[in-house]
């Protein structure tokens, strides 16, 4: 069995193992909370939120906005575009793309000068890569292509829903 620090890494580089690993490991789901918990920490660092309050704010709208996410990922993924040998439970996803947000940690570098705008979106961008790669072994696609349009419409509907509901709430 791996250790975290292997499986961030291995996540991080795109290592199907890694995501196989995840996938598997049932024991692993305290785990990928802690790597989103901990990814959107390192987003309210790296945009410069320094007050406790706005700080859990977002990593309770991050938890909540991942936990959808990964629904509507295994609806879409095994009911609207599955594939022939597609197979997946609610923990699986959850694992998986759980682990994806390894490379959101390196948000925190967003408060450095000059470059940390460029480090914050490039690991940012790097997430949406991993949540694609987490997304197709997650569901046992043979198609990068499929898994990513999974993610697209997934995120589409998520940001409608989320959209609607501040609407509202206005």
């Amino acid at each position: 069995m791996s250790t975290i620090t292997s499986r961030l890494l291995g996540t991080a580089q795109l290592s199907v193992r890694s995501y196989e690993e995840v996938e598997i490991d049932k024991q692993a789901n305290v785990q990928a909370i802690a790597v989103v918990i901990l990814s959107a920490f390192a987003a309210a660092l790296g945009t410069g939120i320094r007050d406790i309050g706005s700080t859990i704010a977002l990593v309770a709208v991050a938890l909540l906005s991942w936990i959808i996410w990964v629904v509507l990922t295994l609806v879409i993924g095994t009911q609207l575009l599955p594939e022939k040998d597609t197979r997946a439970d609610f923990g699986q996803v959850l694992r998986t793309t759980g682990f994806s947000a390894a490379p959101g940690i390196l948000r925190v570098f967003g408060l450095l000068p000059v470059v940390g705008h460029l480090i914050f979106v490039a690991a940012t961008i790097w997430m949406l890569f991993t949540f694609v790669v987490a997304v197709r072994q997650a569901l046992d696609y043979t198609s990068t292509a499929r898994a990513f349009a999974v993610c697209l419409l997934g995120w589409i509907i998520h940001g409608v829903l989320f959209f609607g509901f501040v609407l509202t709430a206005i």
